[in-house]
């Protein structure tokens, strides 16, 4: 009884992985490549971002950021 239970269990799991796989047709790579879809897209909350990341880390320059700690630069 314990093993059927295991091997249902088994079984949606890996249902539920492979719905997640997907290719993408050519004319659907348009969309994906947008503008909008960049992580890089907007400069002032990459350096806000790089502020955040370095001030936590406490570590000093670096990135275009400089000073550690506080985040008072």
């Amino acid at each position: 009884m314990k093993y059927s239970i295991l091997f249902l269990g088994l079984g949606i799991m890996l249902l539920g992985t492979l719905s997640g796989c997907r290719t993408v047709q050519p004319w659907e790579r348009g969309t994906l490549s947008d503008y909008t879809m960049r992580p890089d897209r907007d400069p002032l909350t990459d350096s806000f971002r790089e502020h955040v990341y370095f001030t936590r880390e406490a570590a000093a320059g670096g990135r275009g950021v400089g000073g550690g700690g506080c985040g008072c630069n």
